[in-house]
Protein backbone atom coordinates (compact mmCIF):
# COMPACT_ATOMS: atom_id res chain seq x y z
CA UNK A 1 0.00 0.00 0.00
CA UNK A 2 2.97 2.78 0.97
CA UNK A 3 4.65 1.72 -2.35
CA UNK A 4 1.44 2.54 -4.18
CA UNK A 5 0.94 5.98 -2.41
CA UNK A 6 5.03 6.60 -3.09
CA UNK A 7 4.33 5.60 -6.70
CA UNK A 8 1.46 8.10 -7.06
CA UNK A 9 2.81 10.76 -5.88
CA UNK A 10 5.96 10.30 -7.90
CA UNK A 11 3.74 10.16 -10.82
CA UNK A 12 1.99 13.14 -9.78
CA UNK A 13 4.83 15.12 -9.53
CA UNK A 14 6.54 14.46 -12.64
CA UNK A 15 3.11 15.68 -14.44
CA UNK A 16 2.52 18.86 -12.53
CA UNK A 17 6.48 19.49 -13.54
CA UNK A 18 5.92 18.76 -16.82
CA UNK A 19 3.23 21.20 -17.08
CA UNK A 20 4.84 23.81 -15.83
CA UNK A 21 8.05 24.00 -17.57
CA UNK A 22 5.54 24.01 -21.12
CA UNK A 23 4.04 26.44 -20.28
CA UNK A 24 4.84 29.52 -21.72
CA UNK A 25 6.74 32.19 -20.23
CA UNK A 26 4.63 35.62 -20.67
CA UNK A 27 7.01 38.86 -20.64
CA UNK A 28 6.00 41.34 -18.92
CA UNK A 29 3.95 44.62 -20.72
CA UNK A 30 6.68 47.09 -20.83
CA UNK A 31 6.36 49.39 -23.76
CA UNK A 32 8.65 48.06 -26.93
CA UNK A 33 7.60 44.53 -26.18
CA UNK A 34 5.75 42.46 -28.94
CA UNK A 35 3.47 39.26 -28.54
CA UNK A 36 2.68 37.06 -31.29
CA UNK A 37 4.41 38.21 -34.75
CA UNK A 38 7.01 41.09 -34.39
CA UNK A 39 5.41 44.41 -35.78
CA UNK A 40 5.74 47.80 -35.73
CA UNK A 41 3.51 51.48 -35.36
CA UNK A 42 4.19 52.23 -39.05
CA UNK A 43 0.07 52.87 -40.46
CA UNK A 44 -1.60 51.90 -37.38
CA UNK A 45 -4.97 53.54 -37.35
CA UNK A 46 -6.72 55.12 -34.13
CA UNK A 47 -9.85 52.99 -33.19
CA UNK A 48 -12.24 56.03 -34.23
CA UNK A 49 -10.69 55.66 -37.96
CA UNK A 50 -11.24 51.73 -37.47
CA UNK A 51 -15.38 52.44 -36.69
CA UNK A 52 -15.76 55.24 -39.77
CA UNK A 53 -14.45 52.16 -41.92
CA UNK A 54 -16.12 49.57 -40.34
CA UNK A 55 -19.37 51.94 -41.41
CA UNK A 56 -18.43 51.13 -44.69
CA UNK A 57 -17.36 47.55 -44.75
CA UNK A 58 -17.79 44.47 -42.34
CA UNK A 59 -13.93 43.93 -42.36
CA UNK A 60 -10.51 45.94 -42.15
CA UNK A 61 -7.30 44.08 -42.09
CA UNK A 62 -4.18 46.00 -40.63
CA UNK A 63 -3.22 47.83 -38.34
CA UNK A 64 -4.51 49.34 -34.60
CA UNK A 65 -3.43 51.72 -32.06
CA UNK A 66 -6.05 51.71 -29.12
CA UNK A 67 -5.83 50.60 -24.94
CA UNK A 68 -6.60 47.32 -23.74
CA UNK A 69 -9.81 47.62 -21.43
CA UNK A 70 -9.60 43.98 -20.17
CA UNK A 71 -7.14 41.19 -20.13
CA UNK A 72 -8.11 37.10 -19.75
CA UNK A 73 -7.55 36.53 -16.15
CA UNK A 74 -7.27 32.65 -16.43
CA UNK A 75 -4.21 32.62 -19.21
CA UNK A 76 -4.33 35.79 -21.21
CA UNK A 77 -6.15 33.87 -24.21
CA UNK A 78 -7.79 37.21 -25.38
CA UNK A 79 -8.40 41.13 -24.90
CA UNK A 80 -10.70 43.69 -25.17
CA UNK A 81 -9.60 46.88 -27.20
CA UNK A 82 -11.78 50.07 -26.29
CA UNK A 83 -13.63 52.31 -29.00
CA UNK A 84 -15.40 55.14 -28.78
CA UNK A 85 -18.48 54.83 -26.72
CA UNK A 86 -19.61 51.93 -24.46
CA UNK A 87 -18.24 49.34 -27.78
CA UNK A 88 -15.09 47.45 -27.64
CA UNK A 89 -13.21 44.67 -30.02
CA UNK A 90 -12.84 41.31 -28.67
CA UNK A 91 -9.61 40.15 -29.53
CA UNK A 92 -8.30 36.45 -29.99
CA UNK A 93 -5.15 35.32 -31.30
CA UNK A 94 -4.18 32.48 -33.38
CA UNK A 95 -5.07 29.13 -31.48
CA UNK A 96 -2.18 28.11 -29.45
CA UNK A 97 0.14 31.43 -31.02
CA UNK A 98 0.39 33.75 -28.20
CA UNK A 99 -0.32 34.66 -24.97
CA UNK A 100 -0.77 37.80 -23.06
CA UNK A 101 0.36 38.96 -19.46
CA UNK A 102 -2.66 40.45 -17.33
CA UNK A 103 -0.39 43.70 -16.66
CA UNK A 104 -1.70 44.52 -20.19
CA UNK A 105 -4.68 46.08 -18.94
CA UNK A 106 -4.74 49.76 -19.19
CA UNK A 107 -1.62 50.04 -21.80
CA UNK A 108 -1.88 51.49 -25.54
CA UNK A 109 -0.93 48.80 -28.29
CA UNK A 110 -0.87 48.03 -31.41
CA UNK A 111 -2.81 45.27 -33.18
CA UNK A 112 -2.00 43.98 -36.50
CA UNK A 113 -4.29 41.33 -37.94
CA UNK A 114 -8.06 41.10 -39.54
CA UNK A 115 -11.59 42.65 -37.78
CA UNK A 116 -14.50 41.50 -38.32
CA UNK A 117 -17.62 43.58 -37.29
CA UNK A 118 -20.67 40.83 -37.07
CA UNK A 119 -23.01 43.74 -35.82
CA UNK A 120 -23.08 47.09 -34.32
CA UNK A 121 -22.15 45.93 -31.22
CA UNK A 122 -19.69 42.81 -31.81
CA UNK A 123 -16.63 43.58 -33.76
CA UNK A 124 -13.87 40.72 -33.06
CA UNK A 125 -10.35 40.85 -33.92
CA UNK A 126 -8.13 37.89 -35.16
CA UNK A 127 -4.46 39.38 -34.22
CA UNK A 128 -1.21 38.50 -35.86
CA UNK A 129 0.98 40.32 -33.22
CA UNK A 130 0.90 43.06 -30.37
CA UNK A 131 3.49 45.94 -29.86
CA UNK A 132 2.97 47.62 -26.16
CA UNK A 133 3.57 51.54 -27.33
CA UNK A 134 3.03 52.63 -23.28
Amino acid sequence: MMKKIVALSIALFTLTTLSFAQQKEVKPSTPGVTYGKSINQNNAISTEALQNKLLRSDTFTGKIKGEVTQVCKMSGCYLMLGLVGDNAITVRFKEGAFTVPADLNGKTVILEGKVTKKSADSINMIADGILVIK
